[in-house]
């Protein structure tokens, strides 16, 4: 396979622990509205209580509370050392769950929405999934590589792009979207599963699979739009108007207009928050580690994001940091 930069494959790019408002960036790390607090657990009839809290997992990854409900997005906690940070990239790489670092941190989950199934946004996936019960959102190829790894059917729902799913105090939105292109205008480990496969071994063995992007609506509470890569199907995201998008980072200029066509889709939200900039083969602990060529990247991104959408508010996250929007 051809020597690659990080990102031909993936999407994104780079970053600094920063809060940026329209009125400029301010360095260092960027601080939650307020600090989460425990929230009562809600009779079936009763509504949503407390805060709705929001923490970034690295990558595309996040955990969301809600009362008594964790949903998750691309849950990847492992961060396994594929060579794509040192320029030795392994496509060979094993898949090596590392329980040890998810388990603590993913206690019980209800729901996991999977934007698509390249490694780095899947692999934990089934293990969470078996683990805690949680119902596993994605399309077909993500079920079907769901059963590869034992997940039993009664916890896998395909999804393709429309479905609005009312789980009571939050709905979720299936959004049909697009990966990025690397400068080639491709991308690494393309395809789908149409049926079971043997259960994967190395990352090669874990395709895109189509990639969606997802809606979460809280009653009484945020709109929340997540994206999973760098690329934007702008005709699907009419009348979506989120209060926050959290934005994959472009690595490659193959993908016109992408901020623009982006948050002129998502009607400007009132803040941005990228996503998929870090160095993600390493512990997760802050600040989160950046390569140069990222970090300019990201400056890049938020310049853009500064022009094209004024009135938004720039918040690039670390890592287990609660948020409130």
């Amino acid at each position: 396979m051809p020597s690659l930069d990080r990102r031909r494959f993936l999407r994104d790019t780079a970053a600094t622990t920063a809060l940026v408002t329209t009125g400029g960036l301010a360095a260092g790390a960027a601080t939650p509205a307020h600090a989460a607090t425990p929230t009562a657990t809600p009779t079936p009839t009763a509504r949503r209580k407390g805060a709705v809290s929001f923490r970034w997992w690295g990558t595309a990854g996040w955990r969301v509370d809600i009362a008594d409900r964790t949903v998750l997005v691309d849950p990847f906690l492992s961060r396994i050392d594929t060579g794509l940070f040192t320029g030795a990239f392994k496509t060979d790489t094993k898949l090596t769950v590392r329980a040890d670092v998810i388990d603590p941190r993913v206690e019980n989950a209800t729901t996991v929405l999977v934007t698509h199934t390249h490694w780095d946004h899947f692999m934990d996936v089934p293990h969470i999934a078996k683990r805690t019960g949680a119902r596993v959102f994605g399309t077909l190829t993500a079920c079907h590589l769901g059963l590869a790894y034992g997940v039993p059917s009664t916890q896998l729902s395909p999804v393709k792009g429309g479905e609005v799913l009312d789980f009571g105090d939050h709905t979720v939105e299936v959004v049909g979207s697009l990966h990025s292109r690397n400068p080639s205008y491709s991308l690494a480990f393309p395809g789908v599963r149409v049926s079971q496969p043997a259960q994967p071994a190395t990352i090669a063995d874990l395709p895109e699979g189509d990639t969606l992007g997802y809606l979460l609506r809280v009653d009484g509470g945020p709109s929340v739009y997540f994206t999973g890569a760098s690329d934007v199907a702008e005709r699907n995201l009419t009348g979506l108007s989120p209060d926050v998008a959290m934005v994959a980072l472009q690595n490659a200029t193959t993908t016109g207009d992408y901020l623009p066509r982006l948050l002129a889709g998502l009607d400007y939200p009132k803040v941005v928050v990228p996503v998929h900039f870090d160095n993600f083969e390493t512990a997760l602990q802050n600040p989160p580690p950046v390569a140069p060529t990222d970090r300019t990247r990201l400056n890049d991104m938020i310049a853009a994001v500064r022009r094209i959408s004024p009135r938004s508010r720039v918040l690039v996250p670390e890592y287990e940091t609660a948020y409130h929007f």
